[in-house]
């Protein structure tokens, strides 16, 4: 039986001096491999709670522990998102200025991977991701890219580093269906050959019921879940 790579207990993460209560004592468990969607409202506090696990901001109260590193001590969280957490963004935050080959590889360049290395997994990344056109579309800057071809990128980049766990906030939000469809499929497809665990925000019904399991969030805290 699969053991939790993701723990969370009466987390909670205000801001504006206290004055807004993003989470108000979250309860969390996700198991090693699962596909877990977060759905819930706008303002709901279901993406906050994503760059909690993450380790964009620190908790204020609550434990919190996430691939077996306890986030409220460690102090380097960039050393934990580097080695353990795979990003995927709404509007996949690719580098215009660089090409599509560059903006895979940022995440290895605090590695000690050569150049070559760096290159040659990228290109593999870059195969899974079904591009037809590999070999012209590497040498791209991402502004010519279609936005389901963008997306694929950044889901590259996400995987590059062989992280223990892909975070994805809206990824299919600014697609259209056949497209939205595509991305799913892809990132069910990695998450079951390359065995990660897989959390995603979004607020399409129909994109969060193609998860293992969703979990709603509203006013912060964790309502319900259903499997």
């Amino acid at each position: 039986m699969s053991k939790n790579i993701i723990e969370i207990h009466g987390m909670k993460k205000s801001f504006d001096k206290g004055r807004v209560q993003a989470l108000r004592g979250v309860d969390l468990e996700i198991k090693e491999g699962e596909f877990v969607s977060i759905m819930g409202p706008s303002g709901s506090g279901k993406s906050t709670l994503l760059n909690m696990i993450g380790a964009f901001d620190r908790a204020d109260e609550g434990t919190i522990e996430v691939a077996g590193i306890d986030l409220m001590k460690t102090k380097r969280l960039d050393k934990f998102r580097s080695q353990q957490i795979g990003f995927v963004f709404q509007l996949h935050n690719l580098i215009p200025n660089l090409s599509v080959l560059e903006n895979v590889e940022i995440p290895m360049l605090r590695t000690k991977a050569t150049t070559k290395e760096m290159d040659e997994r990228a290109m593999e990344i870059l195969e899974l991701m079904n591009f037809s056109n590999l070999s012209d579309l590497v040498k791209q800057n991402p502004t010519r890219l279609s936005g389901g071809e963008r997306q694929r990128v950044a889901i590259a980049r996400a995987l590059v580093n062989h992280p223990k766990i892909i975070l994805a906030d809206e990824p299919t939000g600014a697609l259209d269906s056949k497209t939205t469809q595509m991305i799913l499929d892809l990132l069910k497809d990695i998450h079951e050959k390359e065995n990660v665990t897989l959390v995603m925000v979004t607020h399409e019904p129909d994109v969060g019921a193609q998860a293992d399991r969703t979990v709603y969030v509203l006013d912060g805290k964790v309502k319900e879940k259903e499997t």
